[in-house]
């Protein structure tokens, strides 16, 4: 069985490789497929956006997709940035400059109120474009003062986990690799996927 990760994000694909490697799947990523369509993230939720990435990408090259949408959702910004967190500072924003954002809008805020979760939602769909799979993934924190740590990408420098006072760009990749909004949203749709799996190779 083969499964395109709907995404051109390089860090995002080699997380979730990084998760789901192991099953009996083979992964190929959009990178091997020049013909692969742009998906528009335009759904008004995570679950959304990663279904019409699934749905778009497995009716264009007639393969099962994987479609997955992440972000930051802050308490204290009534769930700001949510679906915007990739480009909240602008379209092309950096992780630099969303970070950046963030801290403004935070500003005054004592750390006590800067509650946040990181949300991850998978979703999987079949060749003809029917969604045959889903699951979502939290992880709770807050949102640090400055940006601490190199590790990670996205709002990880800020994003500090309570039990190890320590953000996620400072406690490096094996421990998100295990406490990390897309390990639980992966570990979520393995057996799911395996299901799958089982499923295609009966002959």
């Amino acid at each position: 069985m083969t499964i395109v990760l709907a995404t051109r994000n390089r860090k995002k694909a080699e997380e979730l490789l990084d998760h789901l490697a192991d099953l009996p799947i083979t992964f190929r990523t959009l990178a091997e497929y020049a013909d692969a369509p742009q998906v528009v993230e335009d759904g008004d939720s995570f679950g959304a956006n990663a279904r019409k990435k699934a749905i778009t990408v497995a009716r264009a090259l007639g393969l099962y997709a994987l479609g997955e949408d992440s972000g930051l959702a802050v308490d204290a910004l009534g769930g700001r940035p949510g679906i915007y967190s990739a480009r909240y500072a602008g379209p092309d924003a950096s992780d630099d400059q969303n970070n950046a954002k963030l801290l403004e809008e935070l500003r005054g805020v004592p750390l006590s109120k800067r509650t946040a979760h990181y949300v991850c939602h998978i979703a999987v769909a079949a060749p003809d474009g029917t969604v045959v799979a889903e699951a979502e993934g939290r992880c709770h924190g807050l949102i640090g003062v400055e940006l601490r740590g190199t590790q990670g990408f996205g709002y990880d420098p800020l994003f500090i986990i309570p039990e190890y006072h320590k953000t996620f760009g400072e406690l490096g990749l094996t421990v998100k690799r295990w406490l990390s909004h897309r390990a639980r949203a992966c570990e979520r749709i393995r057996p799911k996927l395996l299901r799958l799996a089982s499923r295609a190779s009966d002959p």
